[in-house]
Parts: structure tokens; sequence; C-alpha cells
């Protein structure tokens, strides 16, 4: 992670040249789920292709934009498309934007996916408010020297999900009348969808759904003392004594069809959180 403080100040600096504020929430969009940034009042858009150092996302479904300006009336950074260890980044540059807000002075980080679904209690379109995971990317954004600067060498991890932030937002579901579910997220490299012994494994493992991002961003955040708010949206599921074929484009849709929701949780726990979180 050496030198990498270097190339965060050149990013900040090229933001902030265009956008002033302090911003407290960082906000990563999966799959699908563009509907949230249309809630933004933005203030300032950024094609990631502009920004020095930073990745390209290439996956149908990531617009490739950062999004500043509000949400439930906090200053927000929004990553309108992310980045994923298939599509050849390192993990040290796919967790970059993570730093850069970190650096701008987010406090709090909240990621969505789309994911399948291993749990059986699980239906399509449900919405799963990630409490763990689990690393199958037997990789780590933290791996080489420490930057002390950035965090600590061995950061703590008995609960990367913020367990205040997990209860506001399965309060925020309750209230709104959607289906949510606690629950723990596998996260697997990609990009070909898991095999029925996969799933099976994962299952064992306490599992309850899977996916092909997310976990190390959290490890970036915690690392870099961050809260983290988790949420995935169920988009297939995963039964290996019936499974069938998975293409991205009913990803896309099931996704497609829990975004209000996902929407609706997230400022209803920006509001509760209040201004400064």
């Amino acid at each position: 992670m050496l030198g990498i403080r270097a190339q965060v100040e050149e990013t900040v600096a090229a933001i902030r040249r265009r956008w002033g504020q302090e911003p407290s929430v960082g906000i990563i969009l999966g799959t699908g789920l563009r509907p949230l940034a249309e809630r933004v009042s933005i203030a300032a858009e950024f094609d990631y292709a502009d920004l020095p150092h930073f990745p390209r996302s290439t996956v149908a479904g990531h617009a490739g934009r950062l999004l500043a300006g509000t949400l439930a009336q906090r200053q927000v950074l929004v990553m309108e498309g992310r980045f994923h260890r298939y599509e050849g980044w390192s993990m040290a540059e796919l967790t970059y934007p993570v730093r850069v807000m970190r650096a701008l002075g987010c406090e709090l980080l909240v990621v969505s996916n789309a994911s399948g679904g291993l749990n059986p209690a699980y239906g399509s379109s449900d919405i799963m408010v990630i409490e763990d995971h689990i690393n199958m990317f037997f990789d780590s954004p933290l791996f080489g020297i420490n930057d002390d600067e950035l965090g600590p060498r061995f950061p703590d991890m008995s609960a990367p999900y913020a367990p205040e932030l997990i209860e506001a937002a399965m309060r925020a579901a309750r209230g709104l009348d959607y289906v949510a579910h606690k629950g723990v997220y596998a996260g697997f490299t990609g990009p070909s969808f898991e095999t029925r012994a996969e799933y099976r494994m994962l299952r064992g493992l306490g599992a309850d759904a899977v996916g092909m991002s997310t976990v190390p961003e959290v490890i970036a955040a915690v690392h870099a003392g961050m809260r983290v708010l988790g949420l995935s949206v169920i988009t297939n599921l995963c039964r290996p004594d019936c499974l069938e074929e998975t293409g991205h484009e009913e990803v896309l849709a099931a996704a497609d069809r829990a975004s209000p929701a996902m929407t609706r949780i997230v400022e209803a726990v920006l509001a509760e959180r209040g201004p400064t979180a």
C-alpha cells in the first residue's frame, strides 16, 4: 500500500477543484441499482476516466460516474458503478475509491450488490442486510507493506458491518413493508457463476448469499476506520438440487425490481442517523 497516499491526494484535489463540500457518506452502487443515484441532488459529477488514478468500469449496469451532492440531507459521494477482481484490477486498485472517499471525509460507507440466494428462505428480489461476510477471494487489499497513515497493520474484523446500521436498515425495511433478511455474504472472484458443488460448500460454511464484489471494499473501509452498511439484492436462487441456468440479464432484471426498496431503505437509514452521521 505504500505510495497510494500520493495518488489519493491527486484524485482528491481533482474532485475538490469542482466540489468544495466535505461528504460524510460514500455509497457504492451494485449491479442494476441506478435509481438510488437518481435521488441524489447532484452538485458535481465525474466520469471515472477524468479522475487521476481511478479505474474504469467495464460491466453492463455500471455507468462509471462519481456523483457528488446531497441525499437525505447528507453530503454524499456515490459511485455509479464499481470495479471487480474479474475485470483484471488488483485488490488495491478496485478498493482505491474507498480510500478516496475516506480522504475526502466520508465516515460511513454504504455498499450494495446483486447476489445469488443460498438460503432457502430467500426469494428473488428480496433484500439481505449483510451482517457478516466470508472472503472467498483468498486475497486482500491489505497485502504488502502497511501504510500506518491509512490504517492499522492488523484491523479488527469482529464486526465489519456496523450493528447499529444493520438494525436501522431492518427497521426501515419493516416500516416500509419490504421483505428483508439479515445474512452472511460470501465473496467469489467470478466472473463465472458458481457450480452446484460450490453452492453446497458455501451453504455448509454458513453463507446466505454469494456474489462477486463487496468484500474487498469492506476490508479497505474497516482498515480506514469507516462504519459500513451492506445491502444485497437476491437476484437468482441457488438451489443445487434444482439449479437453473443464470444469466447477467436475469440478474439485472431482478436487481431493477428491487431498486425502489433498496433506495428507500438507504434514504431512511441516512435520515435516521441525522445530518452528521
